[in-house]
């Protein structure tokens, strides 16, 4: 029985990144050596253990068969004869097939460690275009790497573009293509994901009308500023915003559309929804009236929950940078006045004096006094300084 290091980790560590995980192989042992030595078994039919003290995950040597379509229409063989080399052959790239062994020895059979020196992104056998979710994958590693200059081979973009034309997209599940996509927003180049699976015709297959609004070449460009947007959560929304973006206004049947396929979390999905049809009212800083303050900040429900309106604030903000539309001004005026308004409240004497509706005039022309006040004072300020 003899263990080794692999994958992302020993990836990292040769080119001096952090390693946050660490994932290991196991040759010359059964699910039954593993089970007597205490590791707990991820499910019944995967040969994958969870180390009793470490939490780290052993995974006996395995090999894959290709039996359907999709990304889970594999057989796993896993047994104490398997060698080291069969199990680096199914991996997906060279760079994350190297191991390293117990004394700090290097196994690189497929050339891994001189892609690293080359900065290439290779696949490590044709056996690559039978899981599709490679071509994610792979795209979203071409945007983690894009700042220490990775590539795309183009023998292993040519697979992707077959995988792409051969219908077995189709067969991911949602949860795997968001949750690529996702750690893709959260990498420094997260643009890269979206034009590499452009590029392969991926993008097409599984969203043609975002991919047909990101081919467009002056989009492309604003879409190189994605990863100046501090927020994994706000990069999301300004790229939807970005997709649907036509002729100074948005295409909401469009930002309904990517969100449905991306299935993303309900408050995500608000997120974006209220910060798309919200965000032009934020440009217009020197025309708004104060009736109009009142009714943004009432359909933001800024008056009641002040903390995500400033979420929604912060997203028309990276939407701003995305498309080069300035919203600083209006932004830093409406985070100054919308805390300022959510503690305006009637006295208990008031609330009982007054019956639903009275009560809501009641606030709404307080809250509308105080926007006329506060503005007031607040450019009054701004002059000043």
């Amino acid at each position: 029985m003899q263990t080794y290091l692999v994958g992302g980790a020993v990836r990292d560590q040769l080119l001096n990144l952090p390693v946050k995980e660490r994932d290991w192989v196991v040759t010359g042992a059964s699910t039954e050596d593993m089970l007597a030595l205490g590791y707990k078994q991820v499910g019944k039919d995967f040969p994958v253990f969870i180390h009793p003290s470490s939490g780290d995950e052993y995974a006996l040597a395995r090999t894959e068969r290709k039996t359907s379509k999709g990304h889970s229409g594999f057989i796993v063989h896993s047994s104490p004869e398997i060698t080291l080399q069969e199990d680096l052959l199914r991996r997906d790239l060279t760079v994350n097939a190297i191991a390293q062994d117990e004394n700090g020895n290097l196994i690189d059979p497929y050339n891994g460690r001189q892609d690293l020196q080359n900065r290439l992104l290779r696949h490590v056998s044709p056996a690559f275009s039978e899981d599709p979710l490679r071509v994610l994958r792979v795209a979203r590693f071409a945007a983690k790497f894009k700042h220490l200059e990775f590539k795309v081979d183009a023998s292993t973009l040519q697979l992707m573009r077959s995988i792409s034309e051969s219908g077995e997209l189709q067969t991911l599940s949602v949860e795997r293509i968001w949750q690529e996509t996702l750690r893709a927003l959260e990498s420094k180049n997260p643009e890269v994901y979206f034009l590499t699976l452009l590029s392969c015709g991926a993008l097409q297959v599984l969203l043609p009308e975002m991919a047909g609004e990101l081919g467009d070449q002056d989009k492309q460009k604003l879409l190189t500023r994605l990863g100046e947007i501090s927020n994994t959560e706000y990069r999301y929304v300004a790229l939807v915003a970005l997709a649907s973006y036509r002729s100074q206004s948005f295409s909401m049947q469009l930002v309904d559309q990517i969100n449905n396929f991306f299935n993303v979390p309900r408050n995500l999905q608000n997120l974006s929804t209220l910060a798309i049809e919200n965000f032009f009212e934020c440009t217009e800083l020197n025309s708004i009236t104060d009736k109009k303050i009142h009714a943004l900040l009432k359909r933001l429900d800024a008056y009641r929950r002040n903390d995500r309106c400033q979420h929604i604030f912060n997203s028309i903000h990276g939407i701003g940078l995305l498309l080069e539309l300035n919203t600083a001004k209006m932004l830093k005026f409406l985070q100054w006045l919308s805390p300022q308004l959510e503690n305006i409240k009637l006295s208990a004497q008031e609330m009982q004096q007054l019956n639903g509706k009275e009560i809501a005039n009641k606030l709404d022309s307080m809250r509308y006094q105080a926007i006329e006040e506060l503005r007031g004072r607040y450019f009054d300020s701004e002059h000043q300084q």
